[in-house]
């Protein structure tokens, strides 16, 4: 009896009769992959979705156990700041990132660093043989690690249950498949049944399971959108596989707070968790330069010193160029035209690029300012003070708005010993912080009239 095809959507995981260009349901072009529509086998001891959360009993809230259960040091700090703290016990973890970026090399560290804890590492890409010689070319103690390359998810489980560790991870997720479906690996009812396996298992046998998934050319996972729902943490890491800094960026934590960052150093003994993160983001010029401003960012918990650049000049093409590298297009665009309209200042035949530097991505409001003022000083070819720091949202009415954590990231400049400070009045604190002159400013010809333009 020949096999009957459907075909489901990669981006929302509805179901569709036949092959369409785009998705009725989610309206994504392009998304729907083709599968074989097999009856599943029923896992011994019933429903196979069962006790996917734990055991199914009913408790009053007030009756239900709230002491936190004890993290587990990964041995690497940065990665404990993105978790929140460390490695909770029972919780799934999914990592992405691009190939060669350091995710296969930042989880055997981590393995390595756990010491006598049972660690299992599963390999369905690379051999023993590659990943011993991994850890040897990083000069580990990884002897007490067990390897184990299989793709076959239900022998996957039975070595877990059967050698009961507390830490295992899967390299890579989109390697895997179930005998309960015909479809090939990587496929989107694949990935989505051997993930829910997987997580059923960790979450029953309280074993810390970190996952490591493939990414698309755009940068977001690839599979299913459910994947994501699914586990606990997902982490993006980030950053050139060429240069020597990788970020690490939580973007889902039930266990912590998210759009924490973590920053490591790729060296020849693996990677090292930087701790002055503030200080590869900042330039050091020779002498005073146009256009340059130093922003405090926060990611997460963490006040993050980074250096905006703009360039503005003369443009010789019909349409002006608008390109940002680490911040929002189109804020970008939006915040020449408040210039426009409340400053008086014209930049309509002007080429503007905006670049963060260090390859952070900043997606806070509180970069308005920053942008503002370095492209203001690289149209006047003005030098702002030295070791002067900004921050801040602008609105569409041209009037300068308080952003969070103010007085935090005021003295978090201090501390790097910065003494000016171009900030939003509604943020000015009431007690002078580290003998920093902070100028407040209300509105946007506020900032066209500062001494220094």
């Amino acid at each position: 009896m020949r096999a009957k095809l459907r075909y489901r959507c990669q981006d929302c995981g509805a179901l569709q009769p036949k092959w369409m260009g785009q998705c009725p349901d989610c309206n994504a072009w392009n998304s729907l992959v083709e599968e074989t529509a097999a009856p599943a086998a029923k896992a011994a001891g019933g429903n196979r979705f069962a006790g996917y959360a734990g055991t199914g009993s009913i408790q009053k809230l007030d009756e239900v156990d709230l002491a936190e259960a004890p993290r587990i040091s990964s041995g690497l700090s940065e990665l404990d700041r993105v978790m929140g703290g460390g490695i909770t016990g029972g919780s799934v973890t999914l990592i992405g990132g691009d190939p060669g970026i350091g995710k296969s090399t930042l989880l055997i560290q981590t393995l390595a660093y756990l010491g006598n804890i049972p660690a299992l590492y599963v390999s369905g890409e690379e051999s023993a043989q590659q990943i011993s010689m991994r850890a040897s070319r990083l000069g580990l103690q990884a002897g007490h690690i067990e390897l184990y390359t299989e793709t076959c998810v239900e022998n996957i489980i039975a070595t877990i249950l059967d050698k009961r560790p507390r830490v295992v991870v899967i390299d890579s997720i989109q390697t895997l498949f179930t005998e309960q479906l015909q479809s090939a690996p990587g496929s989107v009812a694949q990935v989505r049944d051997s993930a829910a396996q997987l997580v059923r298992m960790a979450k029953q046998h309280h074993i810390s399971l970190f996952v490591v998934g493939h990414v698309t050319k755009e940068g977001a996972l690839a599979g299913p959108r459910v994947l994501e729902h699914m586990v606990d943490t997902v982490l993006y890491f980030e950053g050139d596989p060429d240069g020597r800094y990788r970020v690490l960026r939580a973007v889902k934590n039930r266990f912590g707070a998210v759009n924490e960052l973590g920053i490591f150093a790729m060296t020849e003994t693996g990677l090292k968790a930087v701790s002055n993160p503030s200080a590869i983001f900042l330039s050091r010029h020779d002498e005073p330069v146009s256009g340059s401003v130093v922003m405090v960012s926060r990611e997460g918990t963490r006040p993050l010193l980074v250096e905006v650049q703009a360039l503005v000049t003369d443009t010789h093409a019909s349409q002006p160029r608008r390109v940002t590298v680490g911040l929002e297009h189109n804020r970008l665009a939006m915040l020449l035209a408040v210039i426009q309209r409340h400053g008086g200042l014209t930049m309509h035949d002007q080429d503007v690029f905006i670049n963060v530097v260090g390859g952070v991505k900043v997606a806070e409001t509180g970069a308005d300012l920053p942008v503002v003022l370095s492209a203001l000083s690289s149209f006047r070819d003005r030098v702002l003070p030295p070791r002067m720091i900004t921050f801040g949202e602008i609105g569409l009415a041209g009037e300068i708005r308080p952003v969070a954590y103010g007085e935090e990231r005021l003295k978090e400049a201090a501390k790097h010993g910065f003494r000016h400070a171009v900030i939003p009045a509604a943020n000015a604190p009431k007690k002078k912080i580290g003998g920093m002159e902070v100028m407040a400013v209300k509105r946007i010809q506020d900032i066209i009239d500062l001494d220094f333009f």
